[in-house]
């Protein structure tokens, strides 16, 4: 085969070029290699010229081989080392045009021969195909012929144009073949990328032309700042952007002609103040200008998103007089408007309690507050001002959210809502918040007092409707006649004092009670009609006798003799109950010095004793030889009452018309119980009194005291006789 021919089958059209066809050709190849020494892109096609440019704007030194040589080399080494592997393999594939090719390219019509013609063409021929092939060769590797051949290219390198076989050439390669052949040491990709950096170069360089014309523009647009204000500008709430003084100025002016401020009062009212009625007017002092000329021109971008605000209080003015007859002219200070009223605590509802009752704002304006308030609106020609928003209202002190009042409102629900209920035997007395809520007290940390006044008088009308101390006693006496005993201490008596303090406790904690029993100072045997109950001592002065039942039951019966009448010491009527018990005691008085084994004392220094020292008791002894005011017993009944009585039990001392006996024979033998009980143990059914005694019965075993008794007392002669209704006639001390 041919060194012309492809790897592929030639095109049988191809002809042989003659002599003068080969030398236009081999002149076509020298351009080639002298345009890549020194690019012409006179008369080059588009796409080999925008080559040849890329390497003219490198800057490379472009009058020798030696630079173009250098340069092109270190390119291509640098692009080697970049290129990916599958560059290399699409480098591989993409060879060097053949001398067929361009013979082709060049418009000649060439045709494959023969066998034998083609043979004989290239034994022709060779002088041709070796110059082409040296040519193709790289100039390193050339003999001689590169000093010459570069002297020959110098001479085209400007204004050279190319043959024309070339150019036809250049041109069928561009419409026949996919992509450019690359000529002679020029690797595959080259040329794109030297494009692609030249793309990056341009872009570079627009936007520096961009930022440069933006920079121009911004600076240009802000010189018009130095005599109007920034955007955004705002003066006493009026947008003066892009505005010179003299705008602002008007624009302001213009304002205030007509101006009314609208006045928004409670209870959708309003009222409203005009330019007239204040003589409002606008003033400049300058203020603006200096504004203007502190503004930086080259700054006015930060202002579109960071505006500025000015107050100038001297922009508006107005009438000071005029202003103040105006404001103080307002319906809202009239003295008929309501003032406020702060939350509090409602009325105490029966079944409900308390609650918070709201506050009350009313409608009675602050002067200092509103005056403020409405001159800035004027300055700032606002169009409305509303005294609610500015706090122009007098406020309640106290509002329904309050945390005190709130906590008051519990406290007090809480203490009227205990209900304590008190016991008096078969009666009740109940105490609820109907009548507890008038004793509250509220505090001001919110807890809740009682006042201790109206709690004493509640006691103390409990204590008036059930203590019985002081109270006449009806006691259907052993004779059968009903008495009423008059005096005395015996009976219910409510501790008020300690049963006050308790109470008010109760209420405060929030406690309920029911059943409760008041603090006692002293106490009865019943709350019945008789509080005496079924044990006790009665004692029938006139009668000179005595009878001691207990739990209804006669224990044991005696006469006795009481206080010396003659003397003044007679023994008081009463109702008593026994103070203590104790035994062997010395009773002592003036003059004398009386011991006794049981002595049981009930009123001071009265009591019953034993008195060995007689011989005889009853009758009307006790009228000139009767003791110091005690009753005396014998020793036998004494022991028996003293084994069976306690302290608090009742001492029923009485006077009955009626009863009065003889005395008996002189030196009589003291009574003694009888061994056998009397047919009826109980109290005697009312009959018709007696002037006997009943028969005396036998007391059950006696039981051991309940109570211990005090220390030995000393006894005092009583001063004076005891009235029959109970009076105390005599001193506390015992007698004998």
């Amino acid at each position: 085969m041919s060194d012309f021919s492809r790897k592929d089958e030639p095109d049988q059209n191809m002809e042989v070029r003659s002599a003068g066809q080969t030398d236009e050709i081999e002149d076509g190849l020298e351009w080639i290699e002298e345009t890549e020494e020194a690019p012409q892109t006179d008369g080059m096609p588009e796409k080999f010229r925008s080559e040849v440019e890329i390497t003219e704007d490198s800057g490379a030194d472009m009058s020798g081989d030696t630079a173009l040589d250098g340069m092109e080399e270190g390119v291509l080494e640098e692009l080697a080392e970049e290129e990916e592997p599958e560059e290399k393999e699409n480098r591989q594939g993409d060879i060097m045009p053949t001398e067929e090719e361009i013979l082709r390219a060049a418009g000649s019509s060439f045709t494959e021969p023969p066998r034998k013609e083609r043979r004989a063409q290239t034994q022709t021929a060779p002088p041709e195909a070796d110059r082409i092939r040296e040519k193709n060769r790289p100039s390193e590797e050339r003999a001689g012929g590169g000093d010459a051949n570069r002297s020959r290219g110098r001479s085209r390198r400007k204004g050279s144009v190319p043959p024309e076989s070339l150019r036809r050439a250049s041109k069928d390669i561009q419409s026949d073949e996919p992509s450019v052949r690359k000529v002679r040491g020029r690797r595959p990709g080259q040329g794109e990328r030297r494009f692609g950096r030249r793309q990056a170069a341009v872009a570079a360089g627009a936007a520096a032309a961009v930022l440069l014309i933006g920079g121009a523009v911004y600076v240009g647009l802000g010189q018009k700042y130095r005599n109007v204000f920034f955007p955004g500008t705002e003066i006493n709430g009026l947008d003066v952007s892009g505005k010179t003084v003299a705008e602002a100025e008007q624009m302001i002016s213009d304002g205030i002609s007509g101006y009314t401020l609208t006045i928004e009062e409670r209870g959708d009212k309003t009222e409203q103040l005009s330019q007239a009625d204040i003589g409002l007017r606008a003033e400049f002092d300058g203020t603006m200008e200096k504004i203007i000329a502190s503004q930086n021109p080259l700054a006015w971008g930060e202002y579109v998103f960071s505006p500025a605000s000015y107050k100038i209080k001297t922009m508006m003015a107005y009438d000071e007089e005029a202003f103040q007859k105006a404001v103080e002219g307002l319906e809202c200070f009239d003295e008929d408007a309501p003032a406020p009223e702060d939350a509090h605590l409602s009325e105490y509802t029966e079944g409900e309690g308390y609650s918070i009752v709201p506050e009350e704002k009313g409608a009675k304006a602050v002067y200092e507050v509103v005056e403020k308030g409405i001159s800035d609106a004027i300055l700032n020609l606002q169009p409305s001002v509303s005294l609610e928003e500015i706090g122009g209202y007098e406020e309640p002190e106290v509002t329904s959210e309050d945390e005190t009042l709130i906590k008051l409102c519990d406290s007090m629900n809480k203490a009227a809502g205990v209900v304590i209920t008190y016991q008096f035997g078969d009666a009740t007395e109940t105490l609820s918040g109907d009548r507890i809520h008038e004793w509250l007290v509220p505090n001001a940390d919110g807890t809740v007092g009682v006042d201790s006044g109206k709690v004493n008088a509640y006691v103390k009308e409990l204590a008036d409707k059930y203590n019985t101390n002081n109270k006449a006693k009806n006691l259907k006496t052993s004779y059968g006649k009903t008495v009423t005993i008059r005096g005395g201490t015996y009976g219910w008596k409510i501790n008020q004092s300690a049963e006050a303090d308790e109470l008010a406790a109760l209420i405060r904690s929030g406690q309920s009670q029911s059943g409760r029993e008041p603090v006692y100072s002293q106490k009865a045997a019943s709350h019945g009609a008789n509080d005496y109950g079924d044990t006790y001592v009665e004692i029938n002065l006139t009668a000179q006798h005595l009878f001691f039942y207990k739990n209804g039951k006669l224990l044991v019966e005696s006469d006795f003799v009481s206080g010396n009448l003659s003397k003044g010491w007679g023994t008081p009527a009463g109702s008593y109950p026994l103070t203590y018990k104790q035994r062997d005691a010395v009773l002592k008085g003036e003059n004398y010095r009386t011991p006794v084994d049981y002595w049981m004392p009930f009123n001071g220094g009265i009591g019953m004793h034993d008195a060995k020292w007689r011989s005889s008791f009853g009758g009307t002894i006790y009228k000139t030889g009767g003791s110091h005011g005690c009753i005396n017993l014998p020793h036998s009944v004494a022991k028996k009452i003293y084994e069976n009585i306690s302290a608090g039990m009742p001492v029923l001392c009485y006077n009955l018309e009626g009863t009065e006996k003889a005395s008996e024979p002189e030196k009589p033998k003291e009574t003694q119980p009888s061994t056998q009980a009397p047919a009826e143990s109980t109290a005697p059914a009312p009959t018709e009194p007696s002037t006997q005694p009943p028969a005396e019965s036998t007391a059950p075993a006696p039981t051991e005291p309940s109570t211990q008794a005090p220390t030995q007392p000393s006894a005092q002669e009583p001063d004076g006789p005891a009235s029959d209704d109970g009076g105390s006639g005599g001193a506390s001390g015992p007698g004998m």
